[in-house]
């Protein structure tokens, strides 16, 4: 009986780790395949959906903190993906735009693993969807995560630090 406990164990353990895994494998392929984090790419998203927004509302779009976001854009302003311009309406406003180059980028990028995960998951009766939500928040409740910011965003790495590209 112990041994079927410990292979329980390890199971879960390994469906994990898989999880975790793919979640970076897919990070690395689409930084390969466009030169753009997945928080880069959020971004640009949030630009092109919002139409010339200020760093608060993509901020509030992508669900990352102002500070975060603000990083983001003075990394991609840098490399040529955003531009900042003056706001007509209001002097003091700074709004955001995408580049040619950014905007090439992300319609070259393949879509991002939330985007595929959540294809599948709305395949799932109702109660399959509870029932997944319950016990991934249970799992994250006894790796003591619950209290942990973030965001409904699957990357890999501390956000701020593998964008530094």
């Amino acid at each position: 009986m112990a041994q079927d406990s410990m292979k329980d164990y390890d199971d879960l353990l390994i469906a994990l780790r898989r999880i975790t895994r793919a979640i970076d494998l897919h990070s690395k392929q689409l930084h390969k395949s466009s030169g753009l984090t997945t928080s880069q790419l959020l971004v640009i998203a949030a630009i092109v959906k919002l139409e010339k927004p200020t760093p608060t509302s993509i901020a509030r779009e992508i669900l990352l903190s102002q500070g975060t976001v603000t990083n983001l854009i003075d990394r991609m302003e840098k490399r040529g993906l955003v531009k900042r311009i003056k706001s007509d309406s209001d002097g003091r406003s700074v709004l955001i735009t995408v580049t040619d180059e950014g905007l090439r980028r992300h319609d070259e990028s393949p879509d991002l693993l939330q985007d595929n995960f959540l294809a599948e998951l709305r395949k799932l009766e109702s109660w399959e969807q509870r029932l997944l939500l319950s016990s991934v928040e249970r799992i994250a409740s006894m790796m003591d995560a619950e209290k942990i910011d973030a965001s409904p965003i699957l990357t890999s790495g501390a956000i701020g630090i593998d964008d530094r590209k």
